[in-house]
């Protein structure tokens, strides 16, 4: 018998979602099959998959032991997530005919189906990061007589689930802060900045609205940012190393000294990027919104609002209710304007002519109320009201109108 070749060696998922990615959850079931294609016969002596998720981290640092001496210290951790092994070709298995505890393969493709449960304990969400990585993949080992074996390996993705539809990501995330401005002996005006989001949730792919207000009673020119920054903690051996990346930004008009903007609901897309990892030991992965006041020759002035990137989106029956109702409500407190109700119905809306035309006989039981009484009843009977104003025609002596911050400091 002539010996064959392996052509190919892979492995292949069955995707559950209609883009053809390889994505799981906890509890979900991995199934996939390993595929191999031989040109002529090829004797097997056992094909085994090794199913794995690990999340680890590493990182070097230079330490100094005296004068003229250097050493490198490693820092290294791993958790495990999952772990499985299964035999498809083996002497448990038969396929096709046996020769001396070797199974054959004739010349073509095969494929040996494998299915695996994922454990129903959290998991973290795949990642890759730049001193570690949370990783899960299926590794296939084929093993011929007198050969080496030959190996293969793919990887699959993670998501564990962020809902942002619960009360504490659905809740609102604001801050206020001011800075005075010293050079010398000399001290300018405040500058101050308050910021509002809606939510402290989002997933990837919605717009952050953003509602601020930044007054410059200083002497210089700022400039109001915004900017998406995503943390990268790693722990190994009692050590912490974190990195800080820019998501997203934007940028808002010069402030003149004496000055103020309101930013009524300016919008910061979400890039697409990995959910936040707040359950990993050794990995940390968190979001954050930072508003700040760029201000020249000092320190900016920054707010941090916290975010948690989610993978299921805000539920639509409350996007219109919820959504809709707090941005507006929001840009009300903001710009101190009191919500307007609607006008009352007119009279003719209520009362037709003929009503009117029918009531204003007297009724047969005026003898028996005769009396001042009944003339003040039938003379506003049916009567249209007074005309509708939104402005009070009596306004309250001695109480103050709450109005706009105005456009310049107080102190100007």
């Amino acid at each position: 018998m002539v010996l064959g070749k392996v052509k190919n060696f892979f492995v292949s998922y069955e995707c559950l979602n209609d883009s053809n990615v390889p994505v799981f959850a906890s509890g979900d079931s991995v199934s996939g099959r390993v595929i191999v294609e031989v040109t002529g016969e090829i004797r097997v002596k056992s094909l085994n998959i090794h199913a794995k998720g690990l999340a680890k981290v590493r990182w070097t640092e230079s330490r100094n032991a005296g004068s003229n001496t250097a050493y490198t210290q490693n820092f290294t951790e791993e958790v495990e997530y999952l772990n499985h092994r299964d035999v498809l070709i083996g002497h448990d298995r038969d396929y096709d005919s046996c020769d001396e505890g070797f199974t054959v393969l004739h010349s073509g493709r095969h494929e040996f189906p494998f299915s695996l449960e994922l454990p129903q304990t959290p998991l973290a969400t795949s990642f890759e990061g730049k001193h570690g990585s949370v990783r899960y993949w299926v590794k296939a080992e084929l093993h011929r007589p007198w050969l080496l074996p030959m190996k293969t390996k793919k990887e699959f993705t993670v998501f564990e689930h962020i809902d942002i539809n619960t009360p504490l990501l659905l809740s609102p995330q604001a801050g206020t802060k001011d800075k005075t401005l010293c050079c010398w002996f000399c001290t300018s005006g405040p500058v101050s900045l308050s910021a509002k989001i809606e939510r402290k949730g989002y997933t990837p792919g919605e717009s952050i609205q953003i509602f601020a207000e930044i007054e410059n009673c200083s002497s210089r020119v700022v400039v109001p940012k915004a900017a998406i920054y995503q943390t990268q903690t790693f722990f190994a051996k009692g050590k912490v190393k974190e990195i800080k990346q820019l998501v997203a930004n934007l940028r808002g008009d010069p402030l003149p000294p004496g000055k103020s903007e309101t930013w009524d609901g300016k919008m910061l897309k979400i890039p697409p990027i990995s959910p936040s990892i707040l359950d990993c030991s050794i990995i940390h992965v968190e979001y954050s919104l930072m508003v700040y006041v760029d201000i020249p020759r000092a320190v900016n002035l920054t707010l941090n609002l916290p975010l948690v990137i989610g993978t299921i989106p805000l539920h639509s029956f409350g996007s219109r209710t919820s959504s809709v109702s707090s941005q507006c409500s929001m840009a009300m407190s903001w710009l101190g304007l009191p919500e307007r109700p609607e006008a009352p119905p007119s009279y003719s809306e209520i009362v037709t002519n003929e009503e009117q035309q029918n009531n204003l006989e007297l009724p047969a039981v005026r003898d028996e109320i005769e009396g001042p009484l009944y003339a003040y009843i039938h003379e506003f009977r049916f009567q249209p009201p007074p005309l509708y104003s939104e402005v009070d025609p009596h306004p309250e002596q001695g109480c103050g109108s709450m109005d706009r911050r105005p456009d310049t400091c107080p102190s100007r």
